[in-house]
């Protein structure tokens, strides 16, 4: 295994990568393929790309960037997502970015809002223009003697292979799979004499007026794609194996709203964005260690919009404490309505099999329908699927623990936009912006090459890095890392402290390594 030499001289093998050698690919241009130079290289142009494109320019002046998309087409998940109401469940204060307010009115809003937002402010800063779009990243190869990434993309239908270095890598793709969603599969689905369709892969011509649809799944999609199909369907069944925790929100802001009455819309915007932060922060910590009372104010808010009748213990009573997995918002409870006024159901059931005309469930109650849709989740990919190579040594993403919630052990000039599971998105991608652009500042201002987070802590315990119990992070534990059990190596899911760690906290802090290509290049 290659060795990373520190700046203090001392030889430190790279830790909980793989001991799998992989071949290093050759000389960029050998070949006819082109290579280029960009000091920052981004990849991904959806919410947390945009954002990043904002800070490097913002805050990192005379540095260049560039952007690469896989898609043709600016927007990540806002614009593959097509079903029957996709919407934000997280408020435009927090989802939508500081440097930039949300203007409209309704803060819980549709997904084409959202793209366009991300589209107007990638137009509004000039980063629309630094995005090279068709670049589906393969492959990033770190050399430590030129202290550079060699990255590796395929371009456009043909899959032209090029190549561009960088100083420093920022993955910014998410970890959503682009390509298929999660499909369980069920016994006799070939019978079904209808449509079967997942969220995911949502066809454009499907007419689903006048007909019996049912919905299977209970998290975000399915509980935003009922309201929304029962509007010109004859009947919207929700067929669910278990309940999940629901809860109705405004989809309009009063507060906030009244601040941008009064206030100059800067202000009004920092002072929603803040409220918000808190009011979340204040849920998930009562979630978490008042559990008893936050399924009582839960259910107690349902049985408020079903009525006395309902067997809202049957149906909207988890087996889990609130935020072992995430909540379901339902803004202005459209999805409470759409079972008031009888245009749905909720069955809690398992599935025995598919008919010809619908599903037979272990009940054996049949449910008619003439469409299927399988909102049964999302598949986790890390990195968008590249490969990570470190001196020849091959990354496997689930050995790392993650750094300050950005940055792998061991991985040097690498950091990545991961989000909170508790809380809006952006806020802590911007964070980790900010923080990017900090320590590159600091790399230049003190004559460094690159920089790595090295585990020294043998106290450390291992967690998993997302702590949720959801069906697509359990699926995903293979492949996702780990988080230590303290700073700077503990995911803490608050904002207030993350902001106070990345803003504010010292890049020299015993855990981050900094080194010289001098020294580099005598290791190698």
């Amino acid at each position: 295994m290659n060795q990373i030499r520190s700046e203090h001289g001392g030889a430190e093998a790279a830790q909980l990568i793989s001991n799998e050698s992989v071949s290093t690919p050759g000389i960029p241009g050998s070949s006819g393929e082109s290579e280029r130079y960009i000091d920052v290289m981004v990849v991904g142009a959806g919410l947390s790309g945009i954002a990043a494109g904002y800070y490097l320019q913002a805050h990192c002046l005379g540095k260049s960037y560039a952007i690469l998309e896989a898609r043709n087409v600016i927007g990540g998940t806002w614009d593959l997502f097509r079903y029957p109401g996709v919407r934000s469940d997280s408020d435009m204060y927090t989802l939508g970015y500081s440097f930039r307010p949300w203007g409209s009115e309704k803060s819980i809003t549709d997904s084409a809002s959202i793209l366009q937002y991300i589209r107007d402010t990638a137009d509004a800063f000039g980063i629309g223009q630094k995005i090279r779009y068709g670049h589906r990243v393969t492959r990033a190869s770190w050399n430590t003697a030129t202290g550079q990434w060699t990255v590796e993309a395929e371009v456009g239908p043909e899959k032209t292979v090029v190549h561009y270095t960088c100083r420093f890598l920022y993955i910014c793709s998410g970890y959503y799979d682009y390509e298929e969603g999660y499909m369980p599969g069920w016994p006799g689905m070939d019978r079904f004499g209808g449509r079967i369709v997942h969220p995911q892969r949502w066809p454009e011509d499907l007419d689903y007026e006048g007909r019996r649809v049912v919905v299977i799944g209970s998290g975000a999609t399915a509980v935003t794609l009922v309201p929304a199909m029962a509007r010109t369907a004859a009947h919207v069944t929700m067929l669910q194996r278990s309940p999940t925790y629901i809860v109705a929100i405004p989809a309009r802001d009063a507060v906030a709203r009244w601040l941008h009455q009064w206030l100059p819309a800067a202000i009004a915007h920092r002072l929603a964005r803040w409220k918000n932060v808190a009011l979340t922060m204040y849920f998930y910590n009562l979630a978490r260690f008042r559990p008893d009372l936050m399924k009582r104010m839960i259910l107690s808010q349902v049985k408020a919009q079903l009525g006395p009748g309902y067997d809202v213990g049957k149906h909207f009573a988890p087996t889990y404490n609130p935020w072992d997995q995430r909540l379901c918002l339902v803004p202005d409870a459209d999805f409470f309505k759409a079972i008031r006024t009888g245009k749905a159901s909720v069955v809690t059931d398992r599935i025995a099999t598919f008919t010809e005309a619908g599903i037979e469930l272990d009940s054996g109650e049949q449910l008619d329908a003439d469409l299927i849709v399988t909102a049964t989740g999302l598949n986790l990919k890390l990195m968008g699927g590249m490969e990570i190579v470190v001196d020849g040594i091959l990354v496997h993403t689930s050995k790392p623990l993650i750094y300050r919630g950005m940055m792998f052990s061991d991985v040097p000039n690498l950091a990545f936009a991961l989000g909170y599971t508790n809380a809006s998105w952006t806020l802590k991608c911007e964070l980790t912006s900010a923080f990017v652009c900090r320590l590159l500042n600091y790399i230049d201002a003190h004559g460094y090459a690159w920089c790595v987070p090295r585990r020294r802590d043998t106290s450390l315990v291992e967690a998993p890095a997302v702590s949720l119990t959801s069906g697509y992070i359990m699926r995903a534990a293979r492949i996702l890392p780990k988080q230590g059990s303290k700073r700077p190596w503990r995911l803490y899911q608050n904002y207030a402290l993350d902001m106070a760690m990345l803003k504010f906290g010292a890049l020299h802090d015993g855990t981050m390594e900094f080194g010289r290509l001098d020294s580099a290049r005598r290791a190698a």
